[in-house]
């Protein structure tokens, strides 16, 4: 029984095929994505969607989708799907599907009659390309598939239309075609394994409907173009390959390198190869060999705080301590340049937020784990010493040390925390002053590198840090620690906090805690009584006011429900971890039973992945992007953790 596998009932009925996603990348910003029925509900969806350096910093959509038609005694079938204005769904092709199973590659079988066709679709590693095999199964009569290209070549942010601009024009490539709408754009090459016919009927599907952008309040359709189509015989038990791609493939290779490229994937056939799948799908090289993490999909790019808390768990968690190498290679490039207030050469995004260095101590002291300390002090001591450094002497415009020891930042008119949205151009939710997490990272990072030092034999460096980390643990107590038992989540002088938000969940998961053993309970305990679902901590209690768990409708209003009661599962990834730092073995099964709500994801939303975050109320709706990063790593940690407490007595 295969893992990832959805039957007839489900692929055909529309309320639960359409709602289930699939995402396949090439590690290097390039990205095929749809519903399982291959109707696009997103703009962001298409066959293959690539960046464009030339154009901007997006993904553009070429090849929205690719219909394949199996003609046969002149009666034809579509085995498309595409919706239209007025809730119209044409042509229906999903009736004909019989099974969908994503356990090595996607692979959709359908049966029209006699005819049993199987679809299987792979993304090229490192190349702009994808790659579909159609194999006929069964036949008992002269078979055509006839394929016809709709393409797009827009922004994943705009949308098109129909225009006299686009251009018209093709060449003949080997076995296929090549063709540009549009000045500034790659050619797109669509080639099959098989010499076929290119029938030249250039035309427009008007009103084509994306339902996932009304749902969020955006403009919802367009017309696609469609230059004409391909057709060619196929026998019983043949194979035919289409590529779609930026470059000219040789076709006499096609059958071999997908092949190839189904070789090299780990099949899904359990949650922990999902998981492991879906962060190789986060990783991202660029051609000057800079390796980056993606924040998620479809529309996230790098980010530097995102990348730091899921480093660890999307490489070293799952034994790839060469990636978090290369990552971190990259990163504290940006860092450095930025501390050093030179401008970016790196293309990771808001580098400029005052608790990311608190973060890059956080990954580094989790690859000390994995490496050894001996390791991580040769690779990244001057880094953590340059970054404690950088803090206590204020180079940072907006992290200020104080003399109580604790960090403060403005956070009142631009969000600086992971709680980031914003509405009328100031924060929903405007974290400033002490804040919480953020000083439970710096205290964890005093210790850390106090502890690294003493190692080092450098008496001196370990006492000053271990003097400042004990200021600041004092500190923090008399500033966070309330008389009903969790933390504030921030003070700016008289304003406090006191909301119950999971961000305290952080003084009690991280290596180092300011809190004593019965304080770290107490926050634990409000954790699991009021922020705790089946996908991770609430962003706020249902007991604080602006408690909005219902992540849906206009941009303004999902706003101000983004952080307002919306579940995360990374967050609950750090829950777990305090879980098993206090309890130890005896919270195993209980860990457990919270990874079966992440695993029902498995092939509900976006297959194989876990998606951007989760209303706080049942039934704990996945919203947002497809995949997310940070939920991903932290689940990975969170399973490394349940090994190593397992083999603890």
């Amino acid at each position: 029984m295969s893992y990832l596998r959805l039957e007839k009932a489900v692929m055909t009925n529309l309320q639960e095929s359409l709602r289930r996603e699939f995402l396949r990348t090439n590690r290097s910003g390039a990205y095929s994505s749809s519903t399982l029925v291959d109707c696009n509900t997103r703009k962001y969806h298409g066959l293959l969607v690539v960046p464009v350096p030339e154009l901007d910093d997006e993904n553009h959509v070429l090849l929205s989708s690719l219909d394949c038609t199996v003609i046969q005694h002149g009666a034809e079938f579509n085995l498309g799907l595409h919706k239209y204005q007025g809730n119209i769904f044409s042509p229906n092709g999903h009736k004909y599907i019989r099974e969908f199973d994503a356990t090595i590659v996607p692979t959709t079988t359908y049966r029209v009659g006699g005819v049993v066709l199987k679809k299987e679709v792979i993304f090229q590693h490192y190349e702009d390309c994808i790659l579909i095999r159609y194999t006929l199964v069964e036949a008992h009569s002269a078979t055509t598939l006839r394929f016809r290209p709709f393409l797009a070549f827009r922004s994943v942010r705009q949308f098109t239309h129909e225009n006299a601009t686009a251009s018209r024009e093709y060449s003949q490539v080997d076995n296929g075609i090549k063709t540009c709408m549009y000045a500034g754009y790659p050619d797109l090459f669509m080639q099959f394994s098989k010499k076929n016919e290119f029938i030249f009927r250039p035309d427009w599907y008007r009103g084509i409907e994306y339902p996932k952008e009304q749902e969020r309040g955006y403009a919802s359709n367009e017309d696609l173009y469609v230059p004409g189509y391909f057709e060619m015989p196929i026998k019983k038990g043949e194979s035919i390959v289409f590529s779609a791609s930026t470059s000219q493939i040789k076709t006499s290779t096609l059958m071999a390198l997908f092949d190839k490229e189904v070789a090299q994937r780990v099949p899904r056939d359990n949650f922990y190869h999902c998981l492991v799948t879906a962060a190789h799908q986060f990783h991202n090289r660029q051609p000057n060999n800079d390796r980056y993490l993606l924040a998620g999909y479809p529309w996230f790019k790098s980010r530097a705080r995102d990348t730091f808390i899921a480093l660890p768990g999307l490489t070293l968690s799952i034994g790839e301590r060469d990636y978090f190498e290369l990552v971190m290679k990259t990163a504290e490039k940006g860092l450095r340049e930025f501390m050093k207030g030179k401008p970016l050469t790196v293309k990771i995004y808001e580098i400029e937020q005052p608790d990311v260095p608190l973060w890059a101590v956080w990954a580094i002291q989790q690859y000390a784990k994995e490496a050894g300390r001996d390791e991580c002090f040769k690779r990244y001591g001057k880094l953590l010493q340059d970054i404690i450094r950088y803090i206590i002497d204020g180079g940072h415009p907006n992290l200020r040390l104080d003399e109580n020891g604790l960090l403060y930042s403005n956070g009142r008119d631009r969000a600086v925390t992971w709680m980031n949205s914003t509405a009328n151009g100031r924060p929903v939710v405007p974290r400033s002053g002490y804040i919480v997490e953020f000083n439970a990272l710096w205290y964890n990072a005093l210790k850390f590198c106090a502890s690294m030092a003493a190692e080092r034999g450098d008496a001196e460096g370990a006492a000053g840090l271990e003097q400042r980390a004990d200021l600041a643990k004092r500190s923090f107590v008399d500033t966070f620690v309330n008389e009903y038992g969790y933390l504030l989540d921030y003070v700016d002088g008289n304003m406090m906090d006191w909301s119950v938000r999971p961000n305290m969940i952080f003084a009690v998961a991280l290596d180092y805690s300011p809190l004593s053993q019965e304080q770290m309970k107490s926050v634990v305990d409000i954790c699991t009584r009021e922020l705790l679902t089946p996908k991770g901590l609430r962003s706020l209690s249902p007991k604080s006011g602006g408690y909005n768990p219902i992540y849906v409708g206009p941009q303004t209003q999902r706003d101000y429900a983004y952080h307002q009661g919306t579940a995360w599962p990374w967050l609950g990834g750090f829950y777990m971890e305090a879980c098993l730092k206090l309890y130890k073995r005896s919270r195993l099964s209980f860990i457990e039973r919270q990874l079966v709500g992440y695993e029902d994801e498995m092939d509900y939303h976006a297959i194989g992945t876990i998606s951007e975050l989760f209303d706080g109320n049942p039934p704990f709706n996945g919203r947002g992007a497809m995949s997310f990063a940070m939920n991903v790593a932290e689940i990975l940690r969170t399973l490394k953790l349940m090994d190593k407490y397992s083999y603890q007595k």
